[in-house]
């Protein structure tokens, strides 16, 4: 199978250096420093699992220059899909897959409507990964796991055979029944932790542990939630409490990419996840208010750094 990884961050960098490690055939799609390093040195990957370099892997910045692919691993952040989605169109051929494994919950419709339906799917990842230096990224919590399917839910030969191309990588990755509910699954757990940790400007181990902390977190978990069901997804009557222990399983240490994003005073994924709910509850007349008042505290900050 040829995959294509756009981007090679923390989670495109980890995934396709596992693809490229066992052999598949893997090209990243990069620019700048992140390019320049995949060319030249290769990549590394620090992480919990084992460590490994690959010396050589496949990079370009200009998808044209390679034949279309079998699957499209989209890994940057989600404000930067619309862009990536027109880039990419070069790799894609009649049977070309498009699986969007960003924070948010929107880039399945985006990348849909770019590049047509019948070449995306939906899809996630679970994984804290980041990247310490162009081409070196550090794994350093969670078995790390990818999610897709089609959006209309039908179990296909081509997501079987992408399965099995992750797995033959030492990847976990599964089919879920309804991959919009599992989507909606992490976007709960994803949000409400990224906008308390830009916030408290501390890792989950500091934040978790704080009562009233505590209950702002539940207040927005529980929106989220209610948001998902009259958006006919039901997240089930456990899903807070289920989130709660993954959130109390997870490493002392760790953050979210958005919250390290905000503290580098970098444009973030805010818009694409607490900006999401806020957009979806208007239209669904759910009222947010703890999710609301969050994503506003944030808002000053992302618009100093898009220079706004």
């Amino acid at each position: 199978m040829k995959i294509a990884v756009v981007g090679a961050g923390g989670v495109g960098g980890y995934f396709g250096g596992r693809l490229a490690q066992a052999g598949v055939d893997t090209t990243f799609i990069a620019r700048d420093l992140t390019l320049d390093a995949l060319r030249t040195k290769g990549i590394r990957v620090d992480s919990i699992l084992g460590d490994f370099t690959l010396d050589h892997v496949q990079a370009t910045d200009d998808p044209s220059t390679i034949d279309p692919v079998d699957a499209v691993l989209m890994t940057v952040k989600s404000w930067q899909v619309p862009e990536a989605a027109v880039q990419i169109r070069p790799l894609i051929g009649k049977d070309t897959v498009v699986v969007p494994v960003e924070n948010g919950i929107d880039a399945p419709d985006v990348l849909a409507t770019i590049l047509g339906s019948q070449h995306v799917l939906g899809g996630l990842c679970a994984i804290v990964s980041l990247a310490v230096a162009p081409g070196h990224i550090r794994h350093v919590a969670f078995e790390p796991l990818v999610m897709f399917g089609e959006l209309d839910n039908r179990r296909t030969e081509r997501l079987e055979r992408l399965r099995a191309t992750f797995e033959r990588a030492g990847i976990n990755a599964e089919i879920p029944p309804d991959i919009h509910r599992s989507m909606w699954t992490k976007f709960l757990f994803i949000a409400s932790m990224s906008a308390i940790g830009a916030l408290t400007r501390v890792p989950i181990g500091v934040w978790r542990v704080n009562p009233e902390v505590r209950l702002i977190v539940d207040g927005s978990l529980k929106e989220i939630v209610e948001l998902a069901k009259a958006r006919g997804i039901d997240l089930g009557e456990d899903a807070v409490a289920k989130t709660w222990e993954r959130y109390d399983a997870l490493a002392p240490a760790s953050t979210s990419s958005m919250q390290r994003d905000i503290m580098e005073g970098k444009p973030s994924e805010l818009d694409a996840q607490l900006g999401a709910v806020v957009r979806l509850a208007q239209q669904s007349g759910v009222a947010v208010p703890v999710t609301n008042t969050l994503y506003h505290l944030l808002e000053p900050q992302e618009r100093a750094a898009r220079g706004l």
